[in-house]
């Protein structure tokens, strides 16, 4: 078993909002994040699959078609999107960097399995030091 790790990137707006609590516990949880106007991040996305490597290719993964499977699930519906406002994946759901990661998950898993592989970890930074890591469910 090998680990390969593909990275892409996105530009995306947010901000944290819980609608269920007042105004003031919003600001006392979120501090300026919680600004509806929302601001952004230049996120990184770092996608782990693992598997074994295929005698003929030496691949886990067909790398263009992971490349185009991050695109198509995550980049091509985030990049320059406001997340609370334009992506299902957060109507209910607050923004955060580990909330991202485990969207990004759900979005990526069932398509990495198609590709042979499992989805091993997925990484989102939302600033140089700043990165959340989700494994799935274990």
């Amino acid at each position: 078993m090998i680990l390969l790790t593909r990275r892409a990137e996105f530009s995306a707006s947010h901000f944290y909002w819980i609608d269920a609590l007042p105004e003031a516990e919003n600001q006392r949880l979120f501090g300026k994040c919680a600004n509806r106007n929302g601001h952004g991040h230049n996120y990184t996305l770092e996608v782990t699959v693992e598997g074994e490597i295929d005698a003929v290719s030496g691949f886990v993964v067909d790398l263009k078609q992971l490349k185009e499977l991050m695109a198509r699930e995550v980049v091509d519906i985030y990049d320059h999107r406001h997340l609370n406002l334009e992506i299902p994946d957060f109507k209910q759901t607050v923004p955060t960097t580990e909330n991202i990661a485990i969207a990004i998950w759900n979005r990526l898993e069932a398509g990495v399995r198609s590709l042979g592989a499992r989805l091993h970890r997925v990484r989102v930074y939302e600033m140089a030091d700043l990165f959340a890591d989700y494994y799935g469910e274990r």
